[in-house]
């Protein structure tokens, strides 16, 4: 924004919060009514004015209460609003805003790039910010057609604007296609929790741990896919802060107001620190807060199941995690045994160790129609 358009926005802003923000014609510092600021020149951050427009009723007190959905997928072109709905401003600057009201409540429609944003209203009670809020969302959210060979799912990360959600579309093979990867009774295991339903759901623990480059995430690719008619996943990315910072946390938990009451499967990866004996000593609260996400007071109310990988052997992770009763599975997920692994191979070759399903494809694709395999161990790519 420039010099001007930033003395123009807090000269704003100063307004609202003095309450001379009535909409009729009350003036703003310096005298200029609010119909001018309808038709502002480029020197003023446009989508600013609309957001600082939108504050007014919340920050008189007219509208005490908020609600705010963030959106992963917003609709470009023709927004379809809340019945009821009179637009007020409209700014296009790179990034699209629309303020709104209605009887009681005001909303602010806010794209973003790349394609995200947020929808907030604010009203009279919270039972109206939440209904407007929610009928809002669902009008400009974007839907995301799956194919069969994909799933959707949501990568969460920490912003300082708060918690941030992207969704992206990712391949996700069916398990049938899978179930060699793994040695027999690991994809036994694998196979009964594909094949779980909501109302099987009994504990809210999904824990793979084994060597890197196993298949852990593999599989957790293909859970996504067999279970996303009832269960949507979602990603955290950096879970060491998710478990650290309460807010973070809470928002997380909460999800994005869509009032979707399917499950969710929040997927932690590479928890190591986190999950391991002594994690209560180096991880502070973390871990706390992981159980009680699980089973105690946070999760109460919440279809929320988490699926954590980790490299640490059973025996090094806290008792409290792997307790009865608390996991809904626990495989440990390792390499295929030498008979296996040369069958996976296609059984021309002869295969002298356990090999990990890492090392196999990297044999499958630079190493083809060799004898004997006696490749040093290798951890390869995380699968």
């Amino acid at each position: 924004m420039t010099e001007n358009g930033t003395a123009a926005a807090r000269d704003l802003l100063r307004g609202i919060a003095e309450g001379a923000s009535s909409l009729g014609e009350a003036a703003l510092p310096g005298g200029r009514p609010w119909a001018e600021w309808g038709t502002l020149d480029d020197s003023v951050d446009t989508v600013t004015v609309c957001q600082f427009l939108f504050l007014a009723a919340f920050a008189e007190g007219r509208e005490p209460y908020a609600f705010s959905t963030s959106l992963q997928g917003f609709k470009k072109g023709a927004w379809r609003l809340p019945e009821g709905a009179r637009t007020l401003r409209e700014a296009h600057a790179g990034q699209r805003a629309v303020y709104a009201v209605g009887e009681g409540w005001s909303l602010l429609l806010h794209r973003y790039y790349p394609g995200h944003g947020l929808a907030v209203v604010t009203a009279r009670d919270p039972d109206t910010a939440r209904k407007v809020g929610r009928q809002a969302a669902k009008l400009v959210k974007r839907t995301v057609k799956e194919r069969d060979d994909r799933v959707s799912l949501g990568f969460w990360h920490a912003s300082a604007n708060g918690a941030v959600n992207q969704e992206r579309a990712i391949e996700a093979q069916d398990w049938s296609e899978l179930r060699h990867n793994y040695s027999a009774p690991v994809a036994e295991q694998l196979e009964k929790l594909m094949e779980l339903k909501a109302a099987d759901v009994n504990g809210k623990l999904i824990l793979l741990h084994g060597p890197p480059g196993t298949g852990k995430t593999t599989a957790l690719r293909a859970l996504g896919r067999a279970w996303r008619r009832w269960c949507r996943t979602d990603c955290v990315l950096d879970p060491e802060r998710l478990l650290s910072e309460p807010g973070y946390l809470l928002e997380v938990v909460m999800g994005e107001g869509h009032g979707d009451r399917r499950w969710r499967l929040l997927i932690l990866e590479d928890c190591d620190e986190l999950i391991r004996g002594e994690a209560k000593h180096t991880a502070g609260q973390a871990l706390s807060r992981l159980l009680n996400l699980t089973d105690g007071l946070l999760g109460q109310g919440q279809n929320i199941l988490v699926a954590i990988t980790t490299n640490e052997q059973l025996d090094r992770l806290h008792p409290a995690v792997v307790r009865p009763g608390r996991c809904l599975a626990q495989i440990e997920v390792g390499a295929l045994a030498a008979a296996e692994a040369a069958r996976w191979l296609g059984g021309g070759e002869r295969v002298a160790r356990p090999m990990t399903l890492a090392e196999l494809y990297a044999l499958k694709a630079g190493r083809e129609g060799l004898g004997t395999i006696t490749a040093e161990p290798s951890t390869g790519q995380y699968l």
